[in-house]
């Protein structure tokens, strides 16, 4: 292999187009050309809210001026110098709140010149409190006659869902025009979503067996980062027994060997088995006396 295929970092050469992130992508290229302020994307830990995010940054580069805030568990005064940072802009740390707030806009003033309306993306929205929320309004507000210098993407976990769901913060909900949920892959996803990473770094036929196709979409609950977490604890297992197919079994332990992953199959699995080798035994001995 030329490198890992299932490790945990983003790493945008890896993008599968599958359903769900094509049609999050699709939301935010409208949005963010329809020159609207506040887009959000919403999905469950580990659903590929920082890839989508990361590749997002990558098409933005070199067309537009793009500002990161990977993590925003900041104050309010903090957020605008986090912003400020971003823009290029010094600033000495006594700078009062309304002088802040001036550079800030007359730098988005220049850069718009130039540029268009800024993006600023904010990953890991949900860290985020009222204030600074309030604090991001507050910078949509800032436009010219023609467009707005702003245009904020939240990247978050549903938390940030019911912390918008506050009667003091439905202004800024009104301003979310549009919003994409991540959804958890299906079987037939996780299945191209596999044999994606896997095509791109192996010439070898490394595949998965029937079985362990649905135990791994059964594990992950569809769910990239866990999908990713037991196809490299199975390859690992299928590479020390010198094997290019994944089997069940491969998976099952992987699984066990997780603690995020509930193996209520693999630990009902011996039940399972005794029950239907009861109920055989018993029907093949009714039908022995029968004759």
């Amino acid at each position: 292999m030329k490198k890992l295929p299932f490790g945990l970092t983003p790493d945008t050469g890896f993008f599968c187009p599958l359903q769900p992130h094509v049609e999050a992508l699709n939301v935010l290229n409208f949005a963010l050309n329809s020159g609207e302020a506040l887009i959000k994307i919403v999905g469950e830990v580990g659903t590929g809210k920082t890839m989508l995010c990361r590749y997002l940054l990558n098409q933005l580069e070199g067309n537009r001026f793009v500002a990161y805030i990977p993590y925003p568990k900041l104050s309010a005064k903090e957020l605008k110098f986090a912003l400020a940072k971003e823009l290029g802009i010094r600033i000495n740390s006594d700078c009062r709140d309304d002088q802040l707030g001036q550079r800030i806009q007359t730098r988005l003033l220049n850069l718009n010149k130039k540029h268009g309306p800024v993006v600023l993306i904010i990953d890991e929205a949900q860290q985020l409190d009222a204030e600074g929320l309030e604090t991001l309004r507050l910078f949509t507000n800032l436009e010219t006659e023609q467009q707005k210098l702003i245009q904020i993407v939240l990247f978050g976990q549903p938390e940030l869902d019911a912390l918008l769901a506050r009667p003091q913060l439905r202004q800024i909900k009104q301003r979310i025009v549009f919003s994409y949920r991540l959804q958890h892959l299906s079987l037939s996803q996780v299945r191209a979503y596999v044999f994606r990473r896997l095509s791109q770094v192996s010439s070898k036929k490394i595949t998965f067996g029937w079985l362990a196709n649905i135990l791994l979409s059964h594990y992950s609950r569809g769910v990239p980062r866990l999908v990713n977490i037991l196809c490299h604890k199975a390859l690992l297992l299928a590479y020390g027994q010198d094997k290019q197919i994944i089997s069940a079994k491969n998976l099952i332990r992987a699984a066990k060997d997780t603690e995020a992953v509930d193996t209520w199959l693999q630990n009902k699995l011996t039940i399972l088995l005794a029950i239907f080798a009861l109920i055989t035994s018993s029907s093949a001995m009714a039908y022995w006396n029968l004759l």
